[in-house]
């Protein structure tokens, strides 16, 4: 009895090395002469096959398993499943396959309260976390859950995932869950500092790049947490200078995302990644003047991967409104086409208004028509614009002639107002010194 016992264990433990070393031959051999060894669990890590093969990135082996296997959401002892583990991971194949084995995305392990969603956000892999979204979208999590309950899904402590991602300085993640939906304005429970919300705790992680992204999805430079402090204190309290000037409520306020409005809202994939990119860089061009205001030290974060070099024109077709930008956007159902930054000027606010129950529908400032609807520019679509010889003269604001197209360009702000927006204030809460608990 007991040396079967030792042939036993001796057998399990080949097949958790040959899965992590992905022997494909000796994976198929183990798992047909023993089918259930695939249920068996390490010693001390109450891991399954499965488990090691998604936590590895071990794709040819972790497909040999599930199909051999009937359960892809086969628990180990903190109740995490092999998806969570390979979303932890950042192993997108495996991801992938155990979404389409039927893996469960609405489950929760015992660690931390957390789902896959969580873990995704928290170590950064935004292809895995976007892959999760979108298995969100299927009938039964739409019909069980329902896809917003599903982005602002809390774990044990009381954090959403954008949470998590603020907090760890996940740029991509926070822009990925802000643009399907998450809130902005959600306080924590009882994770780490309660009441906090996601620019708390990006001030607090002291990510000048997740400031500027939830600032432009209308987060409140004025919300207080529990121990009343705003994000604006938490900053300089943790010595981060630049997230400070950005926070400090006498600065001026950002431009935010106009997602209220329903063009915005069904804008094709392409248009919207032309905003966008105009918004960060408008918000970041404000940034840099009250960096320079606060001090000529403070060093410049340049991981959002925007640089200004993204934006200039290449006079392929010059906007009539600014005179600097390719024209990038048009306007349906008129035609008529305007460079993405002069866009956002037409349709972005300066802050988010809560209490109003309908939102003005801007114009064209051409015809004056109501934009309903807004594409990717023509010329910007048919081979992305051919440049003009050297020899061509680039125009400049020094060629404008008000006389040219209409006057409804007097009403529109230009560009360099992006920098000078409307003032607020508020008030500086008391400090609290307690810790962050890791987890």
């Amino acid at each position: 009895m007991g040396q079967g016992l030792s042939c036993g264990q001796f057998r399990e433990n080949d097949l958790f090395v040959v899965v992590q070393t992905g022997e494909l031959e000796a994976v198929e051999a183990m798992a047909d002469e023993k089918r259930n060894l695939l249920t068996v669990k390490t010693v001390h890590g109450k891991l399954s096959a499965l488990h090691v093969a998604a936590a590895t990135g071990q794709i040819e082996v972790l497909c040999v398993l599930l199909d051999r296997c009937s359960n892809p959401d086969i628990l180990n002892r903190h109740k995490q499943t092999p998806l969570m583990l390979a979303a932890m991971h950042g192993n997108i194949s495996c991801v992938r396959r155990l979404i389409q084995a039927g893996a469960n995305i609405l489950l929760f392990d015992t660690l931390h309260g957390r789902t896959c969603l969580h873990y995704a956000a928290y170590y950064g892999h935004s292809d895995c976390l976007q892959l999760i979204l979108s298995a969100a979208h299927s009938t039964p999590v739409a019909q069980s859950w329902g896809f917003s309950r599903f982005v602002n899904i809390r774990d044990g402590s009381g954090a959403t995932p954008l949470h998590l991602a603020a907090h760890q300085r996940r740029r991509d993640c926070v822009h990925v869950l802000l643009s399907s939906g998450a809130l902005v304005l959600a306080s924590t429970g009882g994770y780490s500092y309660p009441g906090s919300t996601p620019l708390h705790l990006a001030a607090r992680g002291g990510s000048l790049d997740c400031v500027r992204e939830l600032l432009a999805w209308g987060a409140d430079r004025l919300q207080r947490d529990s121990s009343g402090r705003i994000p604006y204190m938490v900053a300089v309290k943790h010595k981060h200078e630049a997230c400070a000037a950005l926070l400090n409520p006498i600065s001026p306020e950002p431009l935010t995302w106009p997602s209220s409005l329903k063009f915005i809202a069904e804008l094709n994939p392409e248009a919207k990644v032309l905003l966008e990119k105009a918004l960060i860089e408008a918000n970041k061009k404000r940034g840099r003047v009250i960096l320079m205001e606060a001090s000529d030290s403070i060093p410049q974060s340049s991981s959002s991967g925007v640089t200004d070099d993204d934006f200039e024109a290449n006079d392929a077709k010059l906007c009539c409104i600014c005179f600097e930008h390719e024209c990038t956007i048009e306007v349906q159902e008129c035609g008529h086409e305007m460079c993405a930054h002069c866009t956002l000027a037409l349709c972005c606010h300066i802050k988010p208004n809560s209490a109003a129950n309908s939102v003005k529908i801007p114009q064209c400032p051409f015809c004056r028509t109501g934009i309903t609807r807004l594409v990717v520019a023509k010329n910007k679509i048919d081979g992305d614009m051919e440049m003009f010889s050297s020899s061509t003269p680039r125009r400049t604001r020094k060629s404008f002639n008000p006389g040219e197209g209409s006057s409804s360009f007097k009403s529109l702000p230009s560009l360099g107002s992006f920098g000078r927006l409307s003032r607020g204030s508020g008030k500086v809460g008391v400090e609290c010194n307690e810790e962050f608990d890791k987890t």
